[in-house]
């Protein structure tokens, strides 16, 4: 009895010593020690599991706020706002506006809501994320699982109403039976404008049946001309952003840039890119990446980098949020100096951890220095001109 009750005492304190260890390394945003145990113990639950519990983090913002303070070379003017930041969170993580202050916390410039349908839904059926381990990505099929409008806008009210100054921007979706995909765009318009920094119409998520098609030229004109015109009729008018596909060809997107161009179709920015649903042949995980959705994550990032590129020149030099791949400070830099203006990831974090956010800023100040620029303004479009 003797033993087995020095042995529970011996554990007790082990279990505690371990748990001050852990909060003083989280205290102190320790990266190493979110790679080693805590990214590990939270792969231990299924990945949409993993998801729901990091947005309740978030939510409640059980993480000690980010210590880094942004410099004046990370500040960026954009679609009429000034970013503290050019590193935002992609749609996709908080799809319901229930993390934004946790996210700000955590050093995000900007945090992109959604996407957001105009009715509740499920999504579709479970499992739907699954992670490449070995590749750093992740393919998921949620397919618009949503809070729907209303819930969604009255959490976003009480956020502004509590005098947050954060940028936010909202990704619209279409419900996947709506008989009308046009008007379910124009009703989060109305509905998100007076309280959004900026929209997304969202029309390259793979998950969504027939949704990519409205990528195509006619189809594309004739969804831009309505948003468009509710856009101008907003209060404080919100940017208006387009979200491409990575899959689309060089044809289609001189389409896309050839009808952005037009007065009643014009929008502000674009976003590049979406999810891919090309499979690279250097994935490592091939039985999970015969998964059926969209890939994300660092097997992404010459493709979008490369769409980046393609987009800025085409639109001569449109301000664009690039996404896709990004997972150290580096990479952030070549989809900068390739054309965007900020930038934003997702897939990273589930590997590397919260602290990402910082470390991705302080290289990207290293990278400004030593190129000798002064601001991210300087960087960008910079590889794309040369």
């Amino acid at each position: 009895m003797a033993s087995t009750n020095k042995f529970k005492q011996m554990a007790k304190l082990c279990g505690l010593g371990f748990g001050v260890f852990s909060a003083i390394c989280i205290y102190k945003e320790d990266t190493q020690f979110y790679k080693k145990f805590i990214m590990p113990a939270v792969h231990l639950l299924d990945p949409e599991q993993a998801h729901r519990f990091s947005v309740m983090i978030n939510k409640y913002r059980l993480l000690p706020k980010s210590k880094y303070s942004d410099p004046q070379s990370l500040k960026v003017q954009a679609f009429g706002r000034i970013f503290s930041n050019p590193v935002g969170i992609a749609a996709g993580y908080d799809k319901n506006a229930e993390a934004i202050l946790g996210l700000k916390d955590m050093g995000f410039g900007f945090v992109e809501i959604g996407s957001v349908t105009p009715l509740p839904q499920e999504g579709n059926e479970k499992p739907r994320v699954f992670r490449l381990k070995n590749d750093k990505a992740v393919i998921n099929r949620y397919g618009f699982n949503s809070d729907g409008h209303e819930k969604v806008l009255q959490r976003i009210y009480e956020l502004r109403e509590s005098n947050f100054d954060g940028i936010i921007g909202i990704n619209l979706g279409k419900n996947k039976t709506s008989p009308n995909p046009i008007g379910d765009y124009v009703k989060g318009i109305i509905r998100f404008g007076p309280v959004a920094d900026y929209i997304v119409i969202n029309i390259s998520s793979p998950n969504t049946p027939g949704l990519r098609n409205m990528q195509g030229k006619k189809e594309l004109h004739d969804l831009l001309v309505p948003v468009v015109e509710a856009v101008r009729k907003v209060p404080n008018r919100p940017a208006l952003l387009l979200k491409l596909a990575p899959d689309l060809s060089y044809e289609e997107r001189k389409d896309v840039a050839e009808v952005i161009s037009k007065k009643e179709c014009r929008v502000d920015g674009l976003i590049v890119s979406n999810t891919t649903i090309s499979r690279p042949d250097t994935l490592n995980c091939k039985e999970e990446a015969k998964q059926t959705g969209g890939l994300s994550g660092k097997p992404l990032k010459e493709l979008s980098t490369e769409m980046v590129a393609d987009m800025y020149k085409l639109t001569k030099g449109m301000p664009i949020i690039g996404v896709g791949g990004i997972s150290s400070g580096q990479d952030a830099y070549e989809k900068i100096k390739a054309g965007a203006t900020v930038v934003q990831i997702y897939t990273a974090l589930v590997y590397e951890g919260p602290t990402l956010v910082s470390e991705i800023k302080k290289e990207l100040v290293s990278l400004l220095a030593k190129d000798g620029y002064k601001t991210i303004g300087e960087a960008v479009g910079k590889s794309s001109s040369s």
